[in-house]
């Protein structure tokens, strides 16, 4: 049977994952009475909470004799290291594109690894029904964007074709009549390389993601480069560097719809999955001759981004998570390298009981405190840093590519924030209402403008942002412009005393929320961090007088989620993270440690 392998690449929310469904449906891959859910494959709890990809997945359809092995890629840049992984296993790559935002800063990341790796790139223009969709404008930008990163003259003959993923509709044409999705079927069996079935050489295989099964342990996943192997078989495992071990096949799989199908044998060019090497890791090289070359080492973008994680030290700690100590932080963390390769751990990078975790954004390190905070831990996080690097003797950091959509009326101001955050403005374009600006901003500018974004553009913008290159250092950015409201007290917070204190800003807790000293309850908006008495009554005496028992209303308060809290924690601040909570806290808790290590 012919294999196909593709790996279906986009920004986020272009519609990939709906695209995946559809074709996976006409492919059988569920049966006439399943009840599918839509975007089947986001099956993380946080990939349906958040609504993007964050972790590669894979599946196999069959279509007029040919295997297509699909394999669906986050859209988000903090998740590019899963994209630079999986394209190892692939011949092509479909590229999915709104059909009115055109190119933004992911789909030029994924693109620009799929033509750095030489594989073909098969063009979808999605979501053709929108009112104000643009297709051929979109098909032209496209083409700059591969003339722009250097594509070759082969690459720049792109095939491409429009689609509704929503609706199952595929056209080659635009005046085409709107009837199903297997012309995309058609289209990608036409134009993707048939895959190389070279089974009489020894075997070799390179896992690109890892997997777990709690009866089968850890399971390699990737493409078997050539040569056969047999369930049960002895194999070699060979490190990028050399070193060899031994090791078994106790169960292999292929991949059918969306399951994981035992099979005796597995065969060059297919997608497959092995269980029974419990120390196998990303990169490494599964082969059958001992004296077999490595493949090449998978070679992923280094991290832009840390935290400190640490042990949590607060009066409330140890109260409402089951892992609390330094030790079961650690060997977590030890075991989330095993599969996440865009982390990295330092550690020793920190004073004492501190783990320095590196990652590729806020997002890609909220997604492991928040799953380590389900799992029942409980520890503490510093302030995010952008990771320097020093080229020829100079400090140089992470510049981000920045795109904005926001309403015409308002792109001053948002020029003017970004322009604050060492911002350099390179293209501006207006269109229907709507301006979308183009930035390169310092990866520490972005630190904390989320908030503000929505807050400025009243949620009708659009920020994205990925990584474009070095530079050298551009200077101290000024950032949060208002200070911190710190409980001085212990105990409970009362209604009456935040009622007084909400004229002093935004509060992040509500009446009957345990405190303790040193926890910060609020904004203060004067710049400058205030201690006060969050716990206070109201004096009670015999005497009534008129008006001296006014209504308390309190404004809501703002809810404190993990994004929200790294974005807004300075220096000399922790986020406290309990399976429960999310608090925001001083390092030094009472007023006269604060004053001792100004």
């Amino acid at each position: 049977m012919q294999i196909r392998n593709i790996a279906i690449i986009a920004h986020v929310d272009h519609g990939k994952t709906t695209l995946m469904d559809a074709l996976l449906k006409a492919g059988g891959a569920f049966s006439a009475h399943e009840e599918v859910a839509e975007r089947v494959m986001d099956s993380n709890d946080q990939e349906k909470e958040r609504g993007i990809t964050i972790y590669a997945k894979n599946a196999a359809i069959e279509y007029k004799g040919t295997k297509i092995n699909l394999v669906d890629t986050p859209g988000h840049a903090d998740f590019g290291s899963e994209v630079e992984r999986v394209l190892q296993t692939v011949d092509a790559t479909v590229l999915v594109v709104d059909a009115y935002e055109g190119p933004m800063p992911q789909t030029k990341f994924v693109l620009q690894k799929s033509l750095e790796q030489g594989k073909k790139v098969l063009v979808v223009v999605n979501k053709i029904d929108k009112p104000a969709s643009r297709p051929e404008w979109v098909i032209d930008q496209i083409f700059d964007l591969f003339v722009q990163l250097g594509a070759t003259d082969e690459q720049l003959e792109f095939p491409y074709m429009y689609t509704i993923a929503k609706d199952a509709i595929a056209i080659k044409n635009l005046d085409d009549e709107h009837q199903d999705i297997t012309p995309l079927l058609d289209f990608i069996v036409e134009h993707t390389p048939e895959a190389a079935q070279n089974t009489d050489a020894d075997f070799r295989m390179q896992p690109a993601t890892l997997g777990y099964d709690d009866y089968l342990g850890r399971i390699a996943i990737g493409r078997v480069t050539e040569g056969q192997l047999k369930v049960n078989q002895n194999v070699t495992i060979l490190t990028p560097t050399g070193e060899k071990r031994s090791g078994k096949a106790q169960k292999l799989f292929t991949f059918q719809g969306l399951l994981k199908v035992p099979v005796d044998t597995v065969s060059a060019g297919d997608i497959v999955a092995i269980s029974g090497m419990s120390d196998i890791f990303v990169g490494e090289t599964i082969t059958n001759n001992p004296d077999a070359e490595p493949l090449p080492a998978i070679l992923v973008s280094p991290p832009s981004l840390s935290i400190n994680v640490l042990v949590n030290d607060s009066p409330f700690a140890g109260k409402e998570g089951k892992f609390v100590t330094s030790r079961q932080i650690r060997d977590r963390l030890e075991k989330e390298l095993e599969v996440n390769v865009g982390l990295q751990i330092d550690l020793d990078g920190g004073d004492g009981d501190e783990i320095k975790v590196m990652g590729r954004g806020e997002m890609h390190l909220a997604v492991l405190i928040e799953t380590m905070r389900r799992e029942g831990f409980e520890l503490q996080v510093s302030q995010p840093e952008v990771v320097m690097q020093e080229i020829d003797g100079e400090t140089h950091e992470p510049i981000e590519s920045v795109v904005v959509t926001v309403p015409e009326e308002i792109n001053g101001k948002i020029i003017e924030l970004l322009s604050n955050r060492k911002g350099m403005m390179k293209n501006m374009e207006s269109d229907k209402g709507l301006t979308q600006l183009e930035f390169d901003v310092p990866a520490r500018g972005l630190l904390g403008i989320r908030s503000h974004f929505i807050i400025m553009t009243k949620g009708e913008g659009l920020l994205y942002s990925s990584f474009s290159h070095m530079a050298p250092h551009m200077g101290a950015i000024e950032k949060r412009a208002v200070g911190s409201l710190i409980s001085g007290e212990t105990g409970t917070a009362t209604g009456y005393s935040l009622w007084k204190l909400q004229e002093r800003g935004a509060l992040f807790i509500e009446p009957s929320t345990p405190v303790y000293e040193g926890m910060i309850i609020g904004e203060h908006n004067q710049g400058t961090d205030l201690t006060v008495n969050p716990i206070k009554g109201k004096q009670l005496t015999n005497v009534r007088s008129s008006g001296a028992d006014d209504a308390i209303n309190l404004t809501p308060p703002t809810e404190m989620t993990l994004e929200i809290a790294l974005e807004y924690i300075q220096a000399g601040e922790y986020i406290e993270v309990t399976p429960e909570n999310i608090r925001i806290r001083k390092k030094w808790l009472t007023e006269v440690e604060r004053k001792r290590n100004r």
